[in-house]
């Protein structure tokens, strides 16, 4: 690793401490405290309705109120907006997909605003999902579930942000799909994009994360390296199903 590479590594790009959120009257977190490093790939695991996804939503502001502190590449966010919350660089892909029905693959496609320079084009996000290029004149929500993940996660890549934030993209999909999905996230790791993911199965997280943090009750309650995760796998795993 060169120097500037190390330099890089070390860089923080999103630092949460206390952060506390709210859907109308309900606090849905309540002191969630988490870091990810630039390059990093870090899991969000637990067990349904523990908080993870609301997390991610904190992050961009889509939650009735927060509190506490969310810094983004330097920028303190919890007092911003959302749309100015997505100039530090960062996007959020929801489990849901949100794909359009009423547009073509290729309109959801090339559907967001560039929010940094250094965006994918196209032809780059067509290269990392192959599967997509027959499929860019149908109507979006006709594609295959795995089709759709794949344009949902190509969408965001052409915005410049450098810090994803994906809720479930292996969620409902066949084990094939799933390799090729984490295939493309593990190729844009590479690339150097930092990666906040939500994820409810522990052993694809296993193939593919640097670091976990167990989320339950709005709370993080344990947080490890992925060489942890491996070695205790069964107790882990065990715990999150319970």
């Amino acid at each position: 690793m060169s120097e500037a590479q190390a330099e890089a590594a070390t860089h923080t790009v999103l630092d949460i401490a206390n952060l506390q959120a709210w859907y109308g009257p309900s606090q849905a977190l309540h002191d969630i405290a988490l870091t990810v490093r630039a390059g990093e790939l870090v899991t969000m695991i637990g067990r349904n309705g523990a908080g993870k996804t609301t997390t991610l939503r904190a992050i961009v502001g889509m939650t009735s109120r927060r509190a506490g502190s969310i810094v983004i590449n330097g920028t303190e966010t919890v007092g911003l907006p959302s749309h100015r919350i997505a100039r530090t660089g960062v996007v959020f892909c929801p489990e849901d997909r949100g794909i359009y029905a009423s547009l073509t693959a290729e309109e959801n496609l090339v559907l967001p605003a560039v929010v940094a320079k250094g965006g994918m084009s196209v032809t780059e996000i067509l290269t990392l999902f192959p599967g997509l290029r027959d499929r860019m004149s149908s109507p979006g929500t006709k594609l295959s579930g795995g089709e759709q993940q794949m344009l949902a996660i190509g969408r965001i890549l052409r915005t410049g942000a450098r810090l994803l934030l994906l809720d479930e993209p292996t969620e409902g999909l066949a084990p094939v799909v799933v390799q090729q999905i984490g295939a493309a996230i593990a190729d844009l790791k590479a690339r150097g994009y930092t990666i906040l993911m939500v994820e409810q199965n522990v052993r694809f997280a296993s193939t593919i994360a640097d670091r976990h943090y167990v989320i339950d009750r709005g709370h993080v309650a344990e947080t490890f390296d992925n060489a942890t995760l491996l070695a205790d796998f069964d107790r882990i795993s065990a715990r999150l199903s319970a």
